[in-house]
């Protein structure tokens, strides 16, 4: 099926079908089941829906911890988490759970891109339903390359030359987030968190050649040679036009479903609107490559 996409090109797909959920980003991939090993040439359009479209989408799936990671591997090596540890059988997989009786921030609920304080953040996560709440807990992905471009011409020359600070101080320091939020979460807090990692505000994707803004509100702490005050009205202003309506998508959850995000090309937020119900997630995580 060929489709006018959002992302960078039009694609004929040979084994499956893309059906766009908004006119910014995302589309629902349909007759892929990603239980079964996939033939190399359904990985390869698969690859390209994802760069097509930023992030994919999989409803009715029935996944093994084993079926994820093997699913996942075929677009990189994975890794694992910093401070959130994996389950026992499978490090790879971390457990996104918030209890029906929890009260507190849930894990995601703020726009982020994922662990941008290494110095080669993820290429792309892969997020499970294992059970979701009768109503809330959607997930919202942003379009950075549409974020980028919709900017002025004289904001965008001074975005080229500017450096961020991206540090995991806030949710995972020593007097982190993680201390009173994510309680049934395996989090261990560390001093590693304080160091700090340089990334362009504005980076050039290495598989499409677009321009996308890279700050997110998680790890994004000011920008070289500014002082945190000093860098916080343009933070701000970025943040808040990075997620702006026009350049979202919303994905409604059900058991079962699979989401697959360029974590290159998004910001994702992950609503936390379902207080009295269970929700729990299984993430793996595709390594990614230095930021240019």
């Amino acid at each position: 099926m060929t489709t006018e996409s959002p992302g960078h090109r039009n694609t004929a797909y040979r084994n499956f079908e893309v059906a766009p959920i908004s006119g910014a980003l995302g589309a629902e991939v349909q007759g892929v089941d990603l239980s079964q090993k996939l033939a190399d040439e359904t990985v390869e359009d698969l690859r390209a829906a994802l760069l097509d479209h930023l992030v994919i989408f999989f409803r009715e799936q029935s996944l093994t911890p084993q079926q994820q990671i093997d699913f996942s591997r075929q677009f990189g090596e994975l890794e694992e988490h910093d401070f959130v540890k994996g389950t026992e059988e499978h490090p790879e997989i971390i457990r996104i759970l918030k209890e029906a009786d929890e009260k507190g921030m849930n894990f995601g609920g703020v726009w982020h891109s994922d662990v941008t304080h290494q110095k080669s953040p993820a290429l792309g996560s892969v997020l499970y339903a294992v059970e979701v709440p009768p109503f809330g807990g959607d997930t919202l992905f942003a379009n950075q390359y549409v974020a980028y471009e919709t900017l002025s011409s004289g904001m965008r020359e001074m975005l080229d030359g500017l450096t961020a600070i991206h540090t995991a101080e806030g949710p995972f320091g020593p007097h982190g987030r993680s201390l009173t939020n994510w309680r049934n979460m395996d989090v261990e807090t560390s001093e590693k968190a304080l160091e700090q990692t340089e990334h362009p505000v504005v980076r050039t994707h290495p598989e499409t050649g677009r321009k996308g803004l890279f700050i997110n509100g998680t790890f994004t702490v000011r920008f070289k040679n500014m002082t945190r005050r000093e860098s916080m009205p343009l933070l701000r202003f970025l943040l808040k036009h990075a997620s702006r309506e026009a350049f979202t998508c919303r994905f409604r959850w059900a058991r079962g479903s699979v989401a697959f995000w360029d974590n290159r090309s998004v910001m994702h937020y992950a609503l936390n609107d379902y207080t009295g119900h269970r929700r729990e997630m299984l993430r793996v995580t595709i390594s990614g490559d230095r930021p240019y």
